[in-house]
């Protein structure tokens, strides 16, 4: 499974961003796909994930109300809109896949990330 994130880069406090994630390769159905970050200095925290069904979604509490992941199966990516944006929400974003039995701390692959920046 291959997975290229795009759309991250710089807006302003309280902007909006939309980040999407290609899939390729292998049987993609059977992953939960999901959005992690990591800001400088500081160690890489779940964001969002979804089913590729989209009917189970979960967020992480810093970002829920405000960030929204979606699914469209037919161009196999994923994205992850986000709104309202704060700088601390500045970080590497990154897309991941994960077998739905594995442990959620065990991504079975990673995106390269890209970069969004929130100034203040």
């Amino acid at each position: 499974v291959q997975l290229v994130e795009s759309g991250g880069g710089l807006v302003q406090a309280g902007g909006s961003l939309r980040l999407s994630c290609a899939a390729s390769g292998g049987a993609l159905s059977a992953y939960i796909m999901e959005w992690f970050r990591q800001a400088p200095g500081q160690e890489r925290e779940f964001v969002a994930r979804s089913s590729w069904s989209g009917f189970n979604t979960n967020y992480a509490d810093s970002v829920k109300g405000r960030f929204t992941i979606s699914t469209d199966n037919a161009k196999n990516t994923v994205s992850l809109q986000m709104n309202s944006l704060k700088p601390e929400d500045t970080a590497v974003y990154y897309c991941a896949a994960r077998l739905p039995w594995q442990n959620p701390n065990n991504i079975n692959y990673w995106g390269k990330g890209t970069q969004v920046t929130v100034s203040s």
